[in-house]
């Protein structure tokens, strides 16, 4: 069997990259790479109905595969015109109708989150704590506890120093999702955004209580506060432009 009979048997075999990879190997491989057989086979792959049109297309299937299968590359975003510094999170938590944390959190504290997680945690939430994702996390100083049962529930507004108008990002909602395998307890509520974003919606806020678990009492140690938006927004800058596109008051 010659080197040109290997090929074709092969080609087929390939994904479109690696197929695109062996036309710059030399030019024998790219003559036999180009021809359209083996992109209609990888058109037909992922766009089946396109092969079924009665009229062949009016560029070759290499063309149609290289202009519809893109590699998706991350955006990058312009600076965000907020800062951490600009802003400030109200955080208020109660168990039934009883207030037992009210805080006023700078953004750079909730930014700066928990450097040293406490003694006594479980690893599951030491690995999450010690992971390179990005979070925002606040260290509850002094602790407080929560009797197993008691219904908790959280609201946290954002504030703009620069124009003293305030935001709603989660309004009264409940802890009603216990994770004790990650020893958290998570709320969240869908973001209200400004009528200049009319076709953003769905995106979530996320809280969750950060605690320590003891068994003889029947009660979790609250250790910590963790706020993010997973749904939309996985970095510093992306959460600020978030935020900016809220419906301030």
């Amino acid at each position: 069997m010659s080197c040109e009979e290997v090929l074709k048997v092969v080609f087929p075999l390939l994904d479109g990259i690696e197929l695109a990879a062996c036309m710059v190997v030399c030019k024998q491989w790219r003559h036999i790479a180009r021809d359209d057989y083996f992109w209609k086979c990888l058109c037909a792959k992922r766009w089946p109905s396109i092969c079924k049109r009665p009229n062949p297309p009016t560029v070759t299937y290499y063309k149609l595969y290289q202009t519809f299968y893109k590699r998706q590359h991350q955006r990058t975003l312009l600076p965000p015109r907020l800062s951490f510094v600009d802003l400030e999170f109200f955080i208020d938590i109660w168990t039934e109708d009883n207030l037992i944390f009210s805080e006023v959190v700078p953004g750079p504290v909730l930014m700066t989150g928990i450097k040293i997680p406490p003694t006594g945690i479980c690893n599951m939430l030491k690995f999450h704590l010690e992971g390179p994702e990005y979070k925002m996390t606040l260290p509850v100083e002094p602790r407080f506890n929560v009797p197993w049962g008691q219904t908790v529930s959280v609201s946290v507004l954002v504030g703009r120093k620069d124009s003293n108008k305030v935001a709603c990002i989660i309004n009264k909602s409940l802890f009603g999702y216990i994770d004790r395998t990650a020893s958290r307890a998570l709320a969240f509520d869908y973001l209200n955004f400004s009528p200049n974003y009319p076709f953003i919606s769905g995106i979530r806020a996320w809280i969750s209580l950060l605690f320590i678990e003891d068994g003889n009492d029947g009660v979790i140690d609250v250790f910590g506060i963790e706020m993010d938006f997973c749904d939309a927004a996985n970095s510093k800058e992306e959460v600020l432009w978030l935020l900016d596109m809220l419906d301030w008051k």
